[in-house]
């Protein structure tokens, strides 16, 4: 498979409300989007999940989008005759930045599927046609916000609650919504946003049953999660931490997680993903799919990873509706608390490019 042209394009889609964590709050998503075109003329499409601002993570839109101009693609275009396979030894060279990376490694998978005109979910190996969503809530204003926001969600039929804390919004918050919805499978994400020395004020989550508290401590304190997962009952899962197949391996020796988000974006692509999985399939750890305000191109793929047997608890994987007013593709539209995992050949979503072009802020092309 021989590249033709690469078009990047920065687009700016508003949030139906806006989206708190510990690390910022979101109105609208930024969102850097690749369109690869093959000299055969099959395209692949992607979308890169870099924030704005290096908040998250140390990647943020406008640099991947130069690091990407620079150097990433330039390395692969001189490589000739590739495949998504090779991609992640190809840009190996270049420290960090796996958010590019999978970005041109989805794309170029996209377009080798349609090729080979076979769907990601068979692919990475799915052996279900439906998951079950859950939904991801930020810090509210107030606990009365709170409690509507997750009403509704509960009243639209999904099957898993997550809660965002931070200091100072933990243990009230979850206490309302575990009294309001005493069966509802529930767990929280820190964001980082706790230290070692918590471990007291985060064992009272203890008792609201959680299914599992997310990255409490700063993604690099692994040896601080192992000592924290001494302290509490509440399940530890590892989400920053986990960059790659090595980094989830060392956390499961050292005891610090007994839960994975995978997030293929942030461990370098879909084909890391699935080693992780396999990993965590073979140890028994329950993994689940993680979410980044994905738009259509990029739910499409992680709802299709969601469906690999290792995938055991409801993920981010929430309707389109959730988070856009229009989606930029076909939405996902949640039955009955699942969504369906597309069958069609590649990812299984395209853009509607009339609207694609009304919400892009930049667009440039790269040809062979």
């Amino acid at each position: 498979m021989k590249i033709a042209e690469l078009e990047l394009r920065t687009i700016n889609l508003p949030l139906v409300r806006p989206f708190r964590t510990s690390f910022g709050t979101q109105t609208a998503r930024e969102v850097l989007i690749l369109k690869v075109t093959t000299s055969d003329g099959i395209v692949g499409w992607s979308e890169c999940v870099a924030m704005s601002e290096p908040l998250y993570s140390p990647e943020y839109v406008a640099g991947s989008l130069d690091l990407m101009r620079r150097f990433l693609i330039p390395t692969l275009l001189q490589a000739g005759d590739i495949s998504a396979e090779s991609v992640a030894p190809l840009l190996a060279p270049f420290l960090g930045s796996p958010m590019a990376k999978a970005t041109l490694e989805t794309a170029l998978l996209d377009a080798q599927l349609h090729i080979e005109k076979r769907s990601l979910a068979d692919f990475l190996g799915a052996n279900k046609t439906k998951i079950p969503c859950g939904v991801s809530v930020g810090i509210a204003p107030n606990i009365p916000q709170l409690i509507e926001e997750v009403s509704g969600y509960i009243a639209d039929g999904y099957k898993r609650i997550k809660l965002k804390i931070e200091p100072g919004w933990d243990i009230d918050p979850v206490a309302e919504v575990r009294k309001n919805w005493p069966d509802i499978p529930l767990q929280v994400d820190a964001n980082q946003a706790y230290s070692r020395s918590d471990g007291e004020l985060l064992s009272k989550l203890d008792q609201f049953e959680l299914l599992l508290i997310e990255q409490p401590l700063d993604e690099h304190d692994i040896l601080g999660h192992a000592l924290l997962a001494k302290q509490v009952q509440t399940p530890i899962c590892l989400d920053e931490s986990i960059t790659s197949l090595r980094s989830a391996e060392d956390a499961l020796a050292l005891k610090a997680t007994t839960v994975i988000n995978i997030k293929p974006g942030r461990v370098g692509g879909y084909l890391e993903a699935v080693k992780i999985h396999d990993l965590c399939l073979n140890e028994g750890i329950p993994v689940w799919c993680g979410g980044m305000l994905e738009t259509g191109i990029g739910r499409a793929a992680n709802v299709a990873l969601a469906a690999l047997p290792g995938f055991t608890l409801p993920g981010d994987t929430s309707a389109s509706s959730r988070f856009y007013h229009q989606d930029i593709t076909d939405p996902f539209v949640m039955e009955d608390g699942y969504l369906v995992v597309p069958q069609t050949v590649g990812i299984g979503r395209v853009p509607h490019l009339e609207f694609l072009d009304s919400i892009t802020s930049h667009k440039e092309t790269i040809r062979v």
